[in-house]
């Protein structure tokens, strides 16, 4: 048994957002797992040796508090890996800045290199095909996207570009509030990020899915009450959906080989 001092070769962070807690990959006792802990699982069964992974993210975060709150923590836990990724909830809002979110970006990346951490950054998922002002997140998303590129190459690090798979902004990759993945969608960034780490995913992990038709408009009238409405009133009322919360693995949990 691990006495608490025994160091696993890969000790994998993920920081971020609720893309990169899991939400939309909810399991049956309630709790979420999502594409990071699939990577971890991954990282496991590719190297068969057992894995240490902790997640910092908080579902709600804007890119300010994901990089001012979990970044050192991250980085005090000794990792060899850490996962970036931040920004999304900042584009869904009017007037981004997306030049300071750019210039954070980059400040991150070269925190996490002043380390003997390997970053990888990611871009998120394409949301906007059921998104209301989908057309303005995604001018937004293609910027910040194109920007990350062009950082990842004049750093030397490694990035996962979710934004431009096409499959991803497909409906069917995207849970019933339009904005955070399915599970199927959440194993294929999963897929994504262990193919840019160099490793394949689990010949068992379904990365595909059935078409989904356009949304009806009373299927339209729904979603606008259940999940427009409510995410108004929280912007309106300074709430966030991640008010209260913290990270699920804040520690160092140890993921084993499962073949």
């Amino acid at each position: 048994m691990n006495d608490g001092t025994e160091r696993a070769a890969i000790r994998y962070v993920a920081i971020g957002d609720s893309f990169t807690e899991g939400v939309g990959d909810e399991q049956p006792d309630g709790s979420v797992r999502g594409w990071a802990d699939l990577v971890a699982q991954g990282l496991a069964n590719a190297t068969s040796q057992p894995v240490q992974y902790a997640n910092l993210a908080i579902r709600g975060r804007l890119l300010a508090p994901i990089i001012e709150e979990q970044l050192e923590p991250a980085l005090s836990l000794g990792p060899t890996l850490i996962t970036f990724n931040g920004g999304g909830n900042d584009m869904l809002r009017p007037g981004t800045d997306m030049p300071w979110v750019i210039a954070q970006t980059e400040r991150a990346m070269r925190r996490i290199l002043e380390t003997d951490t390997e970053p990888l950054l990611l871009a998120g998922a394409n949301p906007t095909i059921g998104l209301p002002r989908g057309s303005a997140v995604r001018a937004k998303g293609d910027e910040l996207t194109a920007a990350a590129t062009k950082l990842a190459a004049e750093l030397g690090v490694r990035i996962c570009d979710n934004w431009n798979d096409p499959v991803l902004a497909r409906r069917e990759y995207w849970s019933g509030d339009r904005l955070h993945l399915s599970p199927v969608g959440h194993h294929r960034v999963a897929s994504n990020v262990l193919r840019a780490l160099g490793y394949e995913h689990p010949a068992d992990w379904v990365i595909d899915a059935d078409p989904r038709p356009a949304p009806t408009a009373r299927e339209q009238l729904r979603y606008t009450r259940e999940h427009v409405l409510p995410w108004i009133k929280r912007r309106l009322t300074g709430r966030s959906s991640g008010d209260g919360r913290t990270a699920k693995h804040p520690e160092f949990v140890w993921v084993h080989p499962t073949r």
